[in-house]
């Protein structure tokens, strides 16, 4: 079948499905903008959605990937990791060809976010997807007379199938703040990450890929325009406190996020970029 784009329930909230190449498919939502599923030909789910997660927007829905702007956590004194999550999105483009589909949805700053944050400001959020990748990509303009500096990431949730078992490569020799350490700074001399407690560290200026390897599956993932990825996993006590997670959810979820941590500053009329891109190999 070609490539195709539908709206359609999911879970009580208006979405669009893409139906890509091969069999491959995701979905994104217009509240938040955020990818809340992502099977590719092989048939097996790769981003971690909670079976608690809250869909009527009065919270984030706690999986796939929340778009966070314009700050990252609580590092500001905005809701923590922004307020464009919990908003709705409007669809500004659909198109697909012989080997893609692609949604654009857009969201511009009006008198509630203007109250929280004063810059005007236009964003947009790219999912395409291909037989065995997608590509997420989020735009910011702004659209005042004044500069703005912003903070922000693509808090991806990937679903592993035992997070204990799971490995990442990629971030040895990286520069990292641990905040489960009180923001401690330090070099990451091992060449695999593994989870074996609670993490929750930011490696500055990624330039090389992840990879992420669960079981017999391995994922890729890379970043552009994003200089951070952070690693998140709350392991067992901390889930035990998130009211939208299954006290085992964290045994099948690892958070590799495309990040900026630190603050981008974007002059009046400038455009702004950011993709994480994820392949199966």
């Amino acid at each position: 079948m070609k490539p195709s784009i539908e709206t359609i329930d999911f879970h009580g909230i208006e979405a669009l499905r893409l139906n890509g190449p091969r069999g491959a498919t995701a979905v994104i939502s217009k509240l938040g903008a955020q990818v809340l599923s992502w099977v590719p030909p092989d048939g097996k789910e790769r981003l971690f959605l909670s079976d608690k997660a809250i869909f009527d927007g009065s919270v984030a829905i706690r999986g796939g990937v929340p778009v966070c702007f314009p700050q990252f956590a609580e590092r500001g004194d905005l809701p923590k990791h922004g307020f464009v999550r919990t908003r709705e999105w409007s669809v500004s483009s659909e198109r697909t060809g012989d080997d893609f589909a692609l949604v654009t949805m857009e969201i511009t700053s009006d008198e509630s976010t203007l109250a929280l944050w004063p810059h005007a400001f236009h964003a947009e959020l790219t999912l395409m997807i291909e037989a065995d990748r997608i590509d997420i990509e989020l735009g910011v303009t702004n659209t005042g007379g004044a500069p703005l500096s912003f903070t922000g990431a693509l808090h991806s949730y990937l679903r592993v199938a035992q997070v204990e078992e799971a490995v990442l490569e990629g971030v040895k020799g990286l520069e990292y703040c641990d905040s489960l350490d009180g923001d401690r700074n330090a070099l990451e001399s091992r060449p695999e990450l593994t989870v074996d407690r609670e993490v929750d560290r930011v490696y500055f200026n990624a330039k090389r890929p992840q990879l992420l390897h669960s079981g017999k599956q391995t994922l890729a993932m890379q970043n552009q325009g994003f200089p951070d990825v952070v690693v998140w996993n709350p392991f067992v006590d901390r889930c035990a406190e998130l009211k939208d997670m299954p006290a085992n959810g964290w045994r099948h979820m690892l958070c590799v996020e495309a990040a900026a941590t630190r603050p981008i500053t974007l002059p009046a009329g400038e455009e702004w970029y950011g993709r994480q891109t994820l392949v199966v190999v």
